[in-house]
This record gives structure tokens, sequence and C-alpha cells, in this order.
């Protein structure tokens, strides 16, 4: 991430990623303010084992873009939500890449799904983290199942009340 200021929504990629079982490292590296650590570790990061990068970042959001630009794996740009004009900034700044550097770009703030992206990525190769993947869609089918089923039971005013 590039600030310590994005940790609440990448927190929510790391939670899915533990959910999942898949293991991360997390750092703030900024591309703007220590280009030289910055470009040492998108240079290193294939060698160092990673298999995707999930970069999140606001304002200019440069941080994504130049990790694709420099590791040859995927890359997930988080848009952080902004002060100034509430995370367009972001989200235009990593989904806007030129051709030839995609970064895959989940919703401003998007943490969470940037974790299930990135455990969907990895899952191709690995066919027990599918199955938990899939486990994961299935629960997620079923407590919508039951928030209906409580709508059906008791109508629209008991489920507000309850």
């Amino acid at each position: 991430m590039g600030s310590d200021s994005d940790m609440p929504v990448m927190a929510k990629a790391a939670r899915i990623l533990d959910q999942f079982g898949v293991s991360y490292d997390m750092h703030i590296i900024s591309a703007h303010r220590e280009p030289d650590a910055f470009f040492a570790y998108a240079k290193n990061a294939e060698s160092a084992g990673y298999r995707v990068i999930i970069a999140g970042a606001g304002m200019a959001a440069h941080l994504s873009g130049m990790c694709a630009a420099i590791f040859p794996l995927p890359v997930i740009g988080v848009p952080m939500k902004t002060t100034a004009l509430g995370g367009r900034d972001s989200l235009y700044s990593i989904v806007q890449m030129p051709t030839g550097i995609p970064v895959a770009t989940v919703a401003i703030d998007g943490g969470e799904n940037a974790g299930i992206l990135a455990a969907k990525i990895l899952a191709t190769s690995d066919p027990a983290l599918l199955d938990r993947i899939k486990e994961h869609g299935r629960q997620m089918k079923e407590a919508v199942e039951l928030k209906d089923a409580r709508l059906q039971g008791t109508g629209y005013e008991g489920y507000m009340k309850g």
C-alpha cells in the first residue's frame, strides 16, 4: 500500500486471504516518496516468490501501474477513496493503463474483492484453494437465501424490526 492510511481497506484483502489460507506480506511503499525502495521491491518480487501483487493507493495512485510495468505477473489495483474527488482520481489512475501494462482494478475501497480476485488467480494452479473459494461462494448463496427466507416469513415490517 502507498500509505498507512490505506490499511483499513487493505486489511479487508488480508482477512480474505487469511480465510482462504493464502500467505501474503504487507508493505507500505511509496512509488513517489521512496522510488528506489519501490523499484527494488517490484524488481525482486518475482524472485521472492510473489505470484500476484495487490497494490492499493489513492490520489495519483501510481503504485499499481508501476508494479505492473515491472512485475511480470498479475497486479490488482485497489483505488482508495480520497477527500478531494471521492476516489475517482485513484480509480482513473489505476484503470486507465496504457496498452501492454494491464492492472486488474476493483472498486474504490474494494479490498475484499481484491483479496478474492488474488485467491482466484492463485486457484488456477491450486485445486485445494479452488475448493475453498467454491465453498465461500456456497456460503454467500446460503446467506442470501436465509435473508430472503427471513423476509418472506416476516414481511417487510418484521424484517426491519428484527
